[in-house]
């Protein structure tokens, strides 16, 4: 008695002192010295806890950091007098009438409160008060206002706005967590090992949220999100659930052509096509007819009626700001014309592919489909097909395995109807298209002016050949001599030459050109040296002869000079003999294969001397004359 006697009269006197700060609705508000950062209101779930953030500043003179500080909670009102069971907590622990548990520091100015085990009596307003020392004061300017909820909270799905296919978006399920330390599950028909985590908002509450990456299409639009929140409370779980549908726009999609009336119709008479299409938003529509001179612009619009005074392909095109889509075509033909059959190859078609050919017709009647033949295998299996349409389609079809030979091979694929008092035929046809690596590659030779030889490479490819590399054997290997077609060079020493042909899909390499010289010429720099050398060796063995009396001659007399004449001699002709022999081979035979297929290429030189110019050099083109033979 004494304790609570004591108590109101301690607040009496705050009130007196601070009523005019705290009351609610009087000029006080807000405090000068004493604020308190609460939510202004929040809500909890009947049987979960509920953890409200809280701090506070005080800047009054008689808040003193050395004394114990004390925080309290008053329910729906701080007059104590007037109302008693309003003080519910004190963290001293001496009054905590629901078990709260204030984990905040208040020497940290943090008076973060946790209630445990809610109900909806919780429901009113809530109000802290400070006591330190000679300070004690009411918040009454910031008041808490709770609602204990029976029902859960429904999560929230965010997903951007302006969905569109191929875009790539993060959907995200977020629950609001009153308790942190017992968040709800979160569960949805997206991925389902979603990771959860719970975020502290800005405002010290707590959210607990999944996300997921998706790549949208079409197919996406419609699709329903649904997330749920499962909350624990004392007895079991509650739990909460959420749906958005998403709006995904996409471009026109399955776009069909239909006719009507179907099968053959009478010339002259009235046919409508229409179009469909499978688009957000909307597509429009246009109508080509498919000529030789190309594709003409007929109709715009979904429906396109016209008088079938002669057959013709049609197709429509469905377009969106997203994008555009084609039919397949489809054929108007009258009594007197049969629809010609279509041949299907995939595009972009390379050697060593497997690909599928198929030649369909439209079969107006299933019951008497037409005869396919084509120049492919002869037993191919017909089927006749129901098309989604409801019309009918007769095709064959064969898989071949490409190769270079199918490049420009045309194929040929006939269509009979059988009609009353016999057949109508139609035929189409279309030439493939066979991409393939270099093939045939080969290196040839030729001589060229002098000594010099010209190797030239060719080769048969599709895309063209885009390079050609030329390669000498060695005892190292292979080593590069040049880039092109042709190779031109002095044929000094012997070799063994082979060049390579390469495009986008592969390369080749010609077999080896072996290239022998026989009698190959002397260096113009010996002609210098061995004058030089004969010189010196004549003088020696001439002063060996002249100083050794032995073999001295007599001297002669002028007389005898006179009578001595030297017989006159026409300057003898010099001739050389040089042999170049080519052989072809692989690099893989070039020692078998040459000492066959050898064509050996006889180079004659013939050097004549001019008594007129005996200081010409022997390299002077003009004393050079050159005779070829082959053998």
């Amino acid at each position: 008695m004494d304790v609570y006697q004591s108590l109101t009269e301690n607040l009496l006197t705050v009130n007196m002192l601070l009523s005019v700060f705290f009351l609610p609705g009087l000029a006080g508000c807000p405090s000068t010295f004493m604020f308190v950062n609460v939510p202004r209101q929040i809500e909890a779930l009947s049987g979960s806890c509920l953890q409200i953030p809280c701090s506070f500043n005080v800047t009054h003179s008689t808040y003193n950091n050395t004394n114990l500080i004390l925080g309290i909670w008053f329910k729906h009102t701080t007059n104590f007098d007037s109302n008693p069971n309003s003080l519910i907590f004190k963290s001293d622990g001496s009054v905590n009438k629901y078990s709260l548990n204030m984990i905040g520091n208040l020497n940290e100015e943090n008076c973060t409160t946790v209630f445990p085990g809610l109900n909806t009596s919780y429901t009113d307003t809530y109000y802290l008060r400070l006591e330190k020392g000679e300070f004690r004061a009411s918040a009454d300017c910031d008041p808490l206002h709770i609602t204990v909820k029976d029902s859960p909270w429904s999560p929230s799905i965010n997903v951007p706005s302006d969905l569109k296919e191929h875009q790539s978006v993060t959907v995200t399920c977020s629950a609001f967590t009153p308790c942190p330390h017992s968040p709800p599950e979160l569960t949805w028909n997206l991925q389902q090992d979603s990771l959860r985590q719970t975020e502290k908002n800005t405002d010290g509450t707590f959210t607990t949220k999944i996300q997921e990456n998706i790549t949208l299409s079409d197919t996406h639009d419609g699709y329903n999100i649904r997330c749920s929140a499962r909350y624990p409370v004392i007895g079991g779980n509650k739990t909460a659930e959420t749906e958005v549908t998403l709006s995904v726009s996409y471009a026109p999609r399955n776009t069909s052509a239909s006719i009507s009336p179907s099968g053959l119709v009478s010339a002259g008479s009235w046919v409508e096509l229409s179009c469909s299409s499978r688009a957000k938003p909307p597509p429009r529509f246009t109508w080509f007819r498919i000529s030789k001179h190309g594709d003409m612009n007929v109709s715009v619009g979904q429906i396109y009626s016209f008088n079938a005074t002669e057959g013709g392909e049609f197709y429509c095109v469905a377009t969106n700001h997203l994008g555009n889509d084609s039919s397949s075509r489809i054929c108007v033909t009258t009594e007197d014309s049969p629809w010609s059959p279509s041949i299907n190859v995939p595009s972009d078609l390379k050697e060593h592919q497997s690909v599928t050919v198929t030649c369909s017709a439209f079969t107006p009647c299933p019951h008497s489909p037409p005869e396919l033949t084509w120049n492919l295998q002869q037993d191919s299996l017909r089927q006749t097909e129901k098309n989604t349409d409801g019309t009918f389609t007769t095709k064959i079809q064969e898989t071949i395995t490409l190769s270079d030979t199918h490049d420009g091979y045309n194929i040929s694929c006939s269509a009979r109807y059988p009609v009353i008092g016999g057949n109508k035929t139609a035929e189409t046809e279309v030439t493939l298209s066979v991409s393939y690596a270099p093939k045939h590659t080969s290196a040839s030779i030729r001589p060229s002016v002098g000594s010099r030889v010209e190797l030239s490479c060719s080769s048969r490819a599709k895309p063209p050949v885009n390079g050609f590399t030329w390669f000498k054997n060695s005892s190292e290997g292979a080593i590069k001599l040049s880039v092109g077609q042709v190779h031109s060079f002095s044929a000094i020493e012997a070799g063994e030459y082979y060049c390579m042909a390469m495009n986008d899909l592969g390369n080749q390499t010609s077999p080896v050109i072996h290239i022998s010289v026989i009698g190959l010429p002397i260096n113009p720099l010996y002609w210098g040296i061995i004058p030089a050398g004969c010189i010196v060796f004549i003088c020696l063995f001439a002063g060996f002869w002249y100083f050794n009396p032995k073999y001295r001659a007599p001297k002669l007399t002028q007389s005898q000079i006179s009578d001595v004449q030297m017989p006159a001699t026409k300057p003898e002709e010099q001739l050389h003999y040089g042999e170049i022999t080519f052989s072809r081979k692989t690099p893989e035979t070039s020692s078998r294969l040459a000492q066959h297929n050898e064509q050996t290429v006889y180079a004659e030189v013939k050097l004549s001397q001019r008594e007129s110019s005996s200081k010409q050099t022997p390299g002077n083109p003009e004393d050079v004359c050159c005779e070829e033979k082959k053998e």
